[in-house]
């Protein structure tokens, strides 16, 4: 009997350590959490323009196919740490030809998108270690720039990594 109170203890202890930031690349299996965890970062921007009440729930079948077609697709690299029921945390980063220019020596941007921690495992490190792997591989890639649009909760962990103000205003036209 006092071993179990002790074992107890223990377990509730361990739960109260940070997991280790374990990143993986994603993988088919992991479609079903990544809307899921979409979903949550759409919920979490709020407002009409992130999270419409007029859209009916066909954008995830939608985001399912285009995340199965684009798992191993050469250009984009999605970034997941498991959590103790599905997945943690995820990100995705994307690469794209643009034409050179002085400040694109090869023209070529990364886009960083879909960073979003579910809010039980918030605050441990899992969104900065998938976001050190992504700025890994566009390193590697040798991007001459990457692009990524910041909550206000993340702004200061984008900024840490180095991330300034964009130049240009961002602007948008939606037909």
């Amino acid at each position: 009997m006092r071993c179990s109170g002790r074992r107890e203890r223990i377990s509730a202890w361990l739960r109260t350590i940070p997991l280790i930031s374990r990143v993986r690349l994603a993988v088919e299996d992991d479609v079903t959490e990544l809307v899921r965890l979409r979903a949550l970062l759409f919920q979490t921007l709020g407002g009409d323009f992130f999270n419409p009440s007029s859209a009916d729930e066909g954008w995830r079948d939608s985001l399912a196919a285009v995340l199965k077609e684009q798992l191993t697709a050469e250009n984009m690299r999605i970034l997941v740490v498991e959590g103790e029921d599905g997945l943690a945390a995820c990100g995705a980063g994307t690469i794209e030809q643009w034409l050179p220019g002085p400040r694109l020596r090869n023209g070529r941007i990364g886009h960083v998108m879909g960073m979003v921690t579910d809010p039980a495992y918030r605050r441990r490190g899992h969104g900065r270690a998938i976001m050190q792997g992504l700025l890994d591989w566009f390193r590697e890639r040798e991007v001459s720039r990457v692009d990524l649009h910041a909550s206000r909760e993340a702004e200061p962990l984008y900024r840490a990594l180095g991330f300034v103000d964009h130049p240009d205003p961002t602007l948008c036209w939606l037909p």
